[in-house]
């Protein structure tokens, strides 16, 4: 590895291997996946081009060793455990905005280019990325379209995945495919698709050509209080069923109360136009327009999280990263359900958890009214009466998604966590996945262990 990327960007030492060996997933909400920590790399390369990409992938296929890509470190289920040993391929040199274009309205970017970074960059030209996560101080452009995450501009501007236009991927033979930066074609299928949301179980993204967008004109902040979740909910369906798409739209209850936080940003009149009908919209499910303030505090504070864990987490040790995050009983769960069965799931879930020990602080759909998640916790009993109880709960409420004809996250990949889960929610497609893998992938070499393969 050294006569490829240079001796000093090969990392073998014990404390290197162990903070690399992990992402944000905390062995409290592993459950079933708990074993998985017991595997480190053998060997952590960082490579500073594509070239240098293809040739470790070429060597790892050679030698039929696992490869795991590592953007920021972030994802919070495991995906870049390497659960299988090998080699972890740190991207984080690869961080340049190689081209942003005003008349395209894109931005070539390479893999570990960190999401704040190419806020400021994009800034310079005035526009802005469409993505916009809570880890936005943390979190990579690849790592976001491996996971095909979700941000607080996704009613607007949808998952990273919709934000591709084109990919540069190294394939476990070595080979490079580059797509082409279009917004669509018809001439066969659309090959962005096999690997985003992948994990990197087909190959390792390198480069990345996203969307991007004009800074608004206008900004409007709005919130309306409900009574109950049900009226609220109904209200954000009412919107996106008018076609009106905030940019923010966060339904949240919580035990002070249930508030509907919207931002619409754009063009002046477009602004006035949206502000205007959805708190009439509001007002027609029972809301109260209660001013822009508490949706500005929300707005201010959404990158506080990515914050901290920067300030206090990244990077560190397993074990000192884990001691400073806390196992703290809770987990959360974002469910993708269609609309007309996400009231009755709700109730449902409220029945699985009733007299188990476990309860839920705070109900919220994030983006569109598909989107629901839930912040769950356990009374007072010991770590490991806590773990078990809310890893049951946990189980029960997911399988319940998928029996409903859900799925059991819609915002951060499958990784180590609900991997058990997958073959059951993907029925016959995953034997298509399968196939897909050893054609592309036979010596399974990239990320195995992942997506049920």
């Amino acid at each position: 590895m050294a006569n490829i990327v240079g001796e000093e960007h090969v990392l073998t030492s014990p404390y290197d291997l162990d903070r690399y060996s992990a992402d944000a997933l905390h062995p409290f909400r592993a459950y079933n996946a708990a074993s998985s920590f017991d595997q480190l790399a053998q060997v952590v390369v960082r490579p500073a081009t594509t070239d240098e990409v293809s040739k470790i992938v070429v060597l790892a296929n050679k030698n039929k060793t696992p490869l795991i890509p590592y953007g920021g470190g972030t994802g919070v289920m495991g995906g870049t455990m390497p659960v299988r040993g090998g080699i972890i391929v740190d991207l984080s040199r690869m961080n340049r905005v190689l081209e942003v274009s005003c008349t395209d309205l894109t931005a070539r970017v390479e893999a570990g280019v960190v999401l704040a970074d190419l806020v400021a960059v994009l800034a310079e030209d005035g526009l802005m990325p469409g993505h916009d996560p809570y880890s936005v101080p943390i979190a990579t452009v690849a790592g976001a379209i491996s996971t095909n995450g979700v941000g607080y501009r996704a009613a607007a501007f949808g998952p990273m995945g919709d934000q591709v236009v084109a990919l540069g991927v190294v394939l476990p033979s070595g080979q490079v495919l580059n797509t082409r930066p279009v917004p669509m074609y018809s001439s066969g299928p659309g090959l962005n698709q096999l690997f985003i949301g992948s994990e990197g179980a087909f190959g390792i993204i390198t480069q990345a050509t996203i969307n991007v967008f004009r800074l608004p004109e206008a900004q409007a902040f709005a919130t309306a209080s409900f009574d109950n979740f049900d009226a609220g909910f109904n209200a954000a369906a009412e919107l996106l069923a008018l076609g009106i798409r905030p940019t923010l739209l966060d339904l949240t209850e919580e035990d002070d109360g249930i508030l509907l936080h919207l931002l619409f940003e754009g063009f002046v009149e477009g602004v006035a136009a949206q502000e205007q009908r959805s708190k009439q919209v509001c007002a027609d499910f029972s809301g109260r327009n209660i001013g822009s303030e508490p949706t500005l505090a929300y707005w201010r504070d959404r990158h506080e999280s990515g914050e901290n864990y920067k300030r206090t987490a990244l990077g560190k040790p397993r074990q000192e990263r884990w001691d400073r995050t806390g196992w703290r009983r809770f987990d959360y769960l974002h469910l993708g359900l269609p609309i007309s069965k996400v009231l009755e799931y709700r109730k449902r879930c409220d029945k699985i958890m009733e007299g188990r020990g476990v309860r839920t602080v705070e109900y919220a759909i994030w983006s569109r009214p598909e989107l629901f998640s839930m912040l769950l916790v356990c009374e007072d009993r010991s770590e490991a009466q806590a773990r078990d109880s809310l890893g049951r709960v946990v189980e029960e409420v997911l399988t319940l998604a998928q029996d409903m004809g859900g799925v059991m996250e819609y915002c951060h990949g499958v990784g180590v966590k609900l991997n058990h889960l997958l073959v059951r929610e993907m029925g016959v497609g995953q034997d298509v996945v399968r196939k897909l893998k050893q054609a592309i992938d036979p010596s399974n070499i990239m990320n195995p262990g992942k997506l049920g393969l």
